[in-house]
């Protein structure tokens, strides 16, 4: 037996024992170190999260260490190597497999709402889904998978260097697609409520800021984008609010990238779908290239450990889980990220 953090019910999260996992001939046992609390884990607490299979152990974002191997392992994986882990999984079968996008299988079980996740001492997983992370320490790798569903939305935006990129929600996810726009030279407009997070999100590549409670939105981006419009609105916020200012703001043509889920029934004014011919893309998970662009990145700048000290809002025990979740239902604009440390 090991130790877990589990959710039984809404608000109710508790520390248990659960069975330790055989390992299989082509599977790898992970020693966690570090295991990131996110959006889904926190509606899953408040009991919001119409996919999640109670009782559940949370935790889908993953700094480890290999521990064990199964003997059909590749060479290339080995006890010691830091490691994070794909946490999606793909039938082959279903149409989105077919046409080679497995990230929107259809019959997806992510780790922590479908299936038992990662918040626990060890997990097992199929070798495939293990992703070496090269110099990251195992803290920094608890970042990599929402930042890459970050940077799989700006792929499907298709962005370039020539387009004006309105990211709407500065958590996790947004500075990903933050980050990801700017690398690929478009300019980059940072919208969100809270200045702190604006702040960093200019640090990490916006060159613009809209604080969307106290600013004109249109007005702004009318000004930014000389009375065009941006090319690309990314929605990472999934308010009905942000779904609405996104299609109003975005120029004929462009292309609105939703990753957020609404929790409500969303209304639009339609003609806006057809007037500027838009295009209009769900952005689901991240696909395996995500993750090493990602990786990339966050080698690039693991020298600067304030900026990744930043993303990390805070560091508690498995025994703090319950209260630090509570806590963040009271701020929750407040949050990047909440780390639990398994290395004790």
């Amino acid at each position: 037996m090991e130790k877990a953090i589990k959710i039984l019910a809404e608000r109710q999260m508790v520390i248990d024992s659960v069975p330790k996992q055989e390992l299989g001939a082509n599977e790898v046992r992970l020693r966690m170190q570090y295991v990131g609390f996110c959006g889904s884990d926190l509606n899953t607490f408040l009991g919001r999260n119409p996919m999640v299979k109670m009782p559940v152990v949370p935790g889908h974002e993953v700094g480890a260490i290999i521990e064990e191997v199964g003997h059909d392992v590749p060479e290339g994986l080995k006890p010691g190597m830091v490691v994070t882990v794909n946490p999606y999984t793909n039938c082959g079968k279903c149409a989105s497999c077919r046409n080679g996008r497995v990230n929107a299988c259809q019959y997806n079980e992510t780790l922590g709402v479908q299936r038992w996740g990662a918040m626990r001492e060890t997990l097992v997983l199929p070798w495939e889904k293990v992703i070496p992370a090269g110099l990251l320490t195992p803290r920094t790798c608890a970042l990599i998978e929402p930042m890459s569903v970050g940077f799989h939305a700006v792929s499907r935006a298709q962005v370039t260097d020539i387009d004006v990129v309105v990211v709407i929600g500065c958590g996790m996810v947004g500075m990903g697609a933050i980050v990801r726009s700017a690398q690929r030279g478009a300019t980059v407009v940072a919208a969100d409520i809270d200045d702190e997070k604006l702040k960093i999100a200019s640090e990490m590549g916006a060159s613009y800021t809209i604080n969307t409670m106290t600013e004109d939105v249109h007005a702004r981006l009318q000004e930014i984008t000389s009375g065009f419009g941006p090319d690309v609105i990314i929605e990472a916020v999934g308010s009905p609010v942000t779904y609405q200012m996104a299609v109003n703001e975005v120029a004929f043509t462009g292309r609105v990238i939703c990753i957020g889920y609404a929790k409500t029934e969303v209304s639009f004014q339609t003609k806006y779908f057809v007037q500027k011919e838009l295009d209009i893309r769900g952005s689901r998970n991240a696909q395996p290239s995500d993750f090493r662009a990602v990786i990339h990145y966050l080698e690039k700048v693991r020298s600067d450990n304030s900026l990744i000290d930043r993303l990390i809002s805070r560091e508690v025990v498995p025994e703090e889980a319950s209260d630090a979740m509570q806590q963040w239902t009271e701020q929750p604009g407040k949050v990047f990220r909440i780390l639990v440390d398994f290395t004790n």
